[in-house]
């Protein structure tokens, strides 16, 4: 018979997850999160929290933006826990979070879902649970300062954020990649602390291109935060519904670059 510890899947849908690769074309953003340049998916987040998690256990993200993960948690029945620096994105997704509550209590047992408004550096001051699982995705660098993009420009005309903000503190205004690598090394340092033994860890993050060079910032933090949990693999997001660009066109291979690695680690 089979015996699931890990999640309460059943085992067509946990063979399902296995695949290595997957496409994820999320619903269009809510008018309210618009306002947040690089939101990731609660589609996505959803998956892997049925997947290494069962209902009731404690999930965290120390880099929350505008909620995805809380929300996540609240539709499948966990406890979340989101850290965020920037107080508006914790106003947004406290808002969201609010509402989203309100809308399933009627539909039966519903997770519990806790915004922080503060820097994942003081991880260890908030106070949190013991952690089961916990899955975010860290600023790709600084990536967002960088200049030209037509979709800063677009998001600029429509007074949209095109980074995060300018706190000194904020990941993303880390100018100089190893010092990033450092800081992102340090403040997971301070996750794997929380977590159970045996917990796994997902960390969502792709290669970044800046000024003609391609800086592998997936397998360094692969690299790096191998050394203090286990890397179990990886499952690369594809989105294939993106419009292609003509990078180089005519002398030069420049890639679009439309699929995300999902980095999984566990404590051990």
């Amino acid at each position: 018979m089979f015996k699931n510890r890990l999640n309460d899947l059943s085992p067509k849908e946990w063979i399902k997850f296995q695949k290595s690769w997957f496409e994820l074309s999320p619903a269009r953003r809510e008018k309210g999160v618009l306002v947040h340049p690089a939101k990731f998916p609660e589609e996505l987040v959803c998956e892997f929290v049925r997947f290494f998690t069962k209902s009731g256990q404690t999930v965290l993200d120390p880099m929350a933006g505008t909620g995805s993960t809380l929300l996540a948690c609240i539709s499948t029945g966990r406890a979340g826990y989101g850290i965020e620096l920037n107080p508006g994105y914790a106003a947004i997704a406290g808002e969201r979070v609010a509402e989203a509550l309100r809308a399933v209590r009627q539909a039966g047992p519903v997770g519990q879902a806790v915004i922080i408004q503060g820097d994942a550096r003081r991880l260890l001051e908030f106070e949190l649970p013991e952690i089961d699982y916990c899955i975010t995705s860290p600023p790709y660098w600084d990536m967002l300062r960088q200049k030209g993009a037509q979709t800063q420009r677009r998001r600029a005309e429509a007074e949209l954020d095109v980074f995060y903000s300018s706190d000194e503190s904020d990941l993303g205004n880390i100018a100089e990649y190893s010092s990033f690598i450092d800081e992102v090394v340090k403040i997971f340092s301070k996750v794997r602390s929380l977590m159970r033994d045996r917990a796994y860890l997902t960390v969502i993050v792709k290669n970044v291109k800046k000024k003609g060079k391609v800086y592998p910032l997936a397998w360094d933090l692969g690299k790096r935060l191998g050394e203090i949990f286990a890397l179990k693999d990886e499952r690369i997001w594809c989105q294939g519904d993106q419009k292609l660009a003509p990078y180089g066109f005519g002398s030069a291979w420049v890639s679009n670059t439309f699929h995300h690695y999902c980095l999984n680690f566990r404590k051990e």
